[in-house]
């Protein structure tokens, strides 16, 4: 079963970049995350990679890339890259820093440029789904184009259980 999903401002910009990706629309569930999208598209949620906008003590926002199944050690973040501190920022906040309704934000075809980090071993995957740029919809592609093409910089950042 494919479904076409009509363009969105990161499937438009991996097109630009000559990205070559795949499609994967699934039935987006409200606080369903990675689990959720891995589950329904057969997929190991470690692969699953989320966007998340996050800002420093000054207020500047930066995005971070994660496994779908850990979860952002912010303490070892902000001093990985010489901040006093990271916090996520609020839905509206990152809405309007990404122009991408949280729960469909791409690192891909953002409204403004941020700085992005990247959790290193995600590098280390063969391929990554990460979303298209809307609620229900991944794309996955080969992880270099994260450092390549998005110039995102790869940390140790994942809070380890």
């Amino acid at each position: 079963m494919s479904r076409r999903v009509s363009e969105t401002p990161a499937t438009q910009w991996l097109r630009r970049h000559g990205v070559a990706f795949g499609e994967h629309p699934y039935d987006y569930v409200e606080h369903g995350g990675t689990r959720e999208s891995a589950r329904q598209l057969g997929v190991d949620e470690h692969a699953v990679v989320k966007t998340l906008v996050m800002q420093d003590d000054a207020g500047k926002p930066l995005v971070v890339l994660m496994h779908g199944d850990r979860s952002v050690s912010t303490k070892n973040l902000a001093r990985r890259i010489g901040r006093k501190g990271i916090e996520p920022c609020r839905p509206e906040v990152a809405q309007r820093h990404s122009g991408y309704l949280v729960g469909g934000t791409s690192p891909f075809g953002m409204r403004k440029a941020m700085p992005i980090v990247v959790e290193a071993s995600v590098l280390e995957l063969p391929r990554i789904w990460i979303n298209g740029g809307r609620r229900g919809y991944l794309v996955s592609l080969e992880p270099r184009v994260l450092v390549d093409l998005l110039g995102a910089q790869p940390v140790n950042c994942a809070l380890i259980d």
